[in-house]
């Protein structure tokens, strides 16, 4: 039945000669991996206000000269990814230049922050995405956990079925999202150009106005900086795109970067245009929309369009996550398993763990975007300022052609994402943006500690042809509860292993024992069986007891041998109304040295 499922979702499986055709074009690109820096436009220019607010409806003006900068700081980042595109074709994540360039240590710290990124970056998206969805339809406000999850859920599935069958999905949302949001704003500076913008309502403040101060105008900065989050997306996946891959990378990057400065520029100017108010009801964007379109089609498209964008901008952290666990795994950071790919050529493992983690944060915060933002642009900008770091440092030391020029637009991108930071990390620090700065460096604790044993590991198994001590007798203990054709067949296959055979049972019944002996005397005389009391009744630790004497007992070259008789059921649910004993012992045993513990199965009404 879990089979069944598990096809009817996800697809049957793909041969491994097809992963050289699971590449996709530009046009397919711009929706994977752009999805959630063009998503984050629906809700940067209202984090600006937000902050602004706080100093009088006058102070929303400064909402454009720092959207300039903003802007400003994207056209430095494209340009410094474009770079890292071609210096890094074979995917110029974070984590791989800073650990080619400034070193393993940085490198960590590079992939904890970006790992905390993309979970953050579906958390917030798809609680983004619900309060899109709750604006338009306030009714359902009280379930915007459920929506998120559910949202979740069905991106994790989509993403299990492959990249390139995900991608062409994505691909119509997407477009319309630009197309509903290039028709709003055309609309919107039409209609203010002819008509003027609607008379401004009066608010009541509901606090004592702040000052506009340096410190108030970081704080909104840094909020708007949540539009530049996943510009480094396309740079981590080249090796997604069809040939030339760093080409065609690249001008879905310039592409990217000229969209998101028409739309982010766009919505801030008509949000001043129609003195729009933030209102924790209702999105800056669904407040646009009202004023321009009315309640009527148009309104609803932007708003269903702006909601399908947002959820879908947690499919770039789906595409970039489980490859750069993938690398980690592969590295010996993570566990191995990480770089395993799946049915669909996908690694299943990265994009499962992404889902469980972002739910239980959807989970943690109730769906808030408010509340998981403060969480967010830390990580984002410290993988940036490393990112940059690890560039410049690779142009002085190539000095290929230009390096100059190079190292010049990376140093940029380093000394302005590197001063954001800082804004984000002290501006944000008391809002929560503390939690992730703790988290950092215990991720790279992690990633060290994990390292550790798998070098500790490969050390105790390294074979080098030397000759391994041979056991010179084996000695056999079958746990038995009852004298079963189970049970028989266990002892028939130890004496194949070895004439040193002896059953041991747990008595906690009396009757059942003396039952058990007179069967046993009857069929397997030969076997000795050994009772153990058990007068508080129970069963794994006698036999551990017996097992500890017996190796008490055995020289240096003898081997004890475990065999538990076990029976497999024909219905899997069946398993469950059975005795799990002998799994116990199994698991307990082998933690043990110099015991071999091996089940017998037999297969009932098969």
């Amino acid at each position: 039945m879990f089979r069944f499922i598990k096809r009817a979702l996800i697809g049957q499986p793909m041969h491994s000669a097809q992963l050289k055709h699971e590449r996709i074009s530009k046009k397919k690109a711009l929706a994977v991996f752009s999805s959630d820096a063009l998503s984050s436009v629906a809700y940067a220019t209202e984090e600006i206000i937000l902050v602004l607010i706080l100093a009088g409806t006058s102070a929303l003006f400064y909402s454009l000269p720092i959207a300039a900068g903003i802007l400003t700081l994207l056209a430095i980042l494209v340009l410094s990814y474009r770079q890292t595109i071609y210096a890094y074709p074979s995917g110029g994540g974070a984590y791989i230049v800073a650990k080619d360039n400034l070193g393993t240590p940085t490198g960590l710290i590079a992939g904890a922050a970006l790992i905390i990124d993309y979970i953050l970056t579906v958390a917030v998206s798809t609680a983004a995405g619900v309060a899109a969805i709750t604006s338009a339809f306030p009714a359902m406000h009280n379930h915007k956990v459920l929506i998120a999850l559910l949202f979740i859920i069905i991106l994790t599935v989509l993403n299990l079925r492959g990249i390139t069958e995900s991608a062409t999905i994505l691909a119509v949302p997407t477009y319309i999202f630009i197309a509903s949001m290039f028709f709003l704003l055309g609309t919107g500076i039409v209609k203010y150009i002819l008509y003027g913008a609607p008379p401004v309502e009066s608010v009541t403040n509901t606090g004592l106005p702040v000052q506009v101060t340096l410190f108030l105008l970081l704080r909104a900065f840094s909020a708007g900086c949540t539009a530049l989050t996943g510009v480094e997306a396309i740079s981590n996946g080249v090796p997604a795109f069809k040939p030339p891959e760093s080409k065609n990378a690249a001008i879905t990057l310039m592409l990217m970067g000229c969209i998101i400065v028409i739309l982010f520029g766009g919505i801030t100017v008509l949000a001043n245009l129609y003195h729009i108010i933030p209102s924790h009801e209702e999105t800056v964007v669904s407040q646009i929309a009202s004023v321009v379109f009315g309640r009527n089609f148009f309104y609803f498209l932007v708003q269903v369009s702006t909601a399908t964008i947002l959820f879908l901008a947690a499919n770039t952290s789906f595409a970039g996550f489980p490859l750069l666990t993938s690398i980690l795994g592969h590295d010996g950071f993570l566990p191995r398993r990480m770089a395993a790919r799946g049915d669909r050529l996908v690694y299943s493992n990265g994009i499962v763990v992404l889902a469980t983690v972002a739910s239980i944060l959807i989970i943690i915060f109730r769906g808030e975007v408010h509340s998981l933002l403060p969480l967010y642009a830390v990580g984002v900008f410290l993988s940036f300022t490393l990112s940059q770091a690890g560039m410049v440092v690779r142009w002085l030391r190539q000095k290929h052609s230009g390096w100059f020029y190079h190292a010049l637009i990376n140093g940029i991108g380093m000394i302005v994402t590197g001063i954001v930071l800082v804004v984000i990390a002290v501006t944000k620090f008391s809002s929560g943006a503390w939690i992730v700065i703790i988290l950092i460096p215990i991720l790279v604790a992690v990633f060290m500690k994990i390292n550790k044993h798998y070098r500790e590991i490969a050390k105790e198994l390294a074979f080098h042809g030397e000759s391994m001590e041979k056991p010179t007798w084996q000695k056999i203990i079958i746990p038995v509860d009852s004298l079963t054709r189970v049970v028989a067949h266990t002892i028939d296959y130890a004496k194949t292993l070895s004439p040193d055979i002896v059953a041991v049972h747990v008595g906690v019944d009396e009757e059942k024992v003396e039952k058990l002996k007179i069967k046993w005397q009857e069929y397997e005389p030969d076997i000795p069986l050994v009772v153990l009391a058990s007068p508080y009744r129970e069963i794994v630790n006698p036999l551990l007891g017996f097992i500890n004497d017996q190796e008490a007992q055995t020289g240096q070259s003898e081997l004890i041998t475990v065999l538990i008789p076990e029976f497999v059921t024909r219905k899997w649910w069946q398993y469950f109304l059975h005795n799990q004993t002998g799994l116990v012992l199994k698991t307990i045993l082998l933690l043990r040295k110099d015991i071999v513990v091996a089940s017998v199965p037999v297969h009932i009404g098969h």
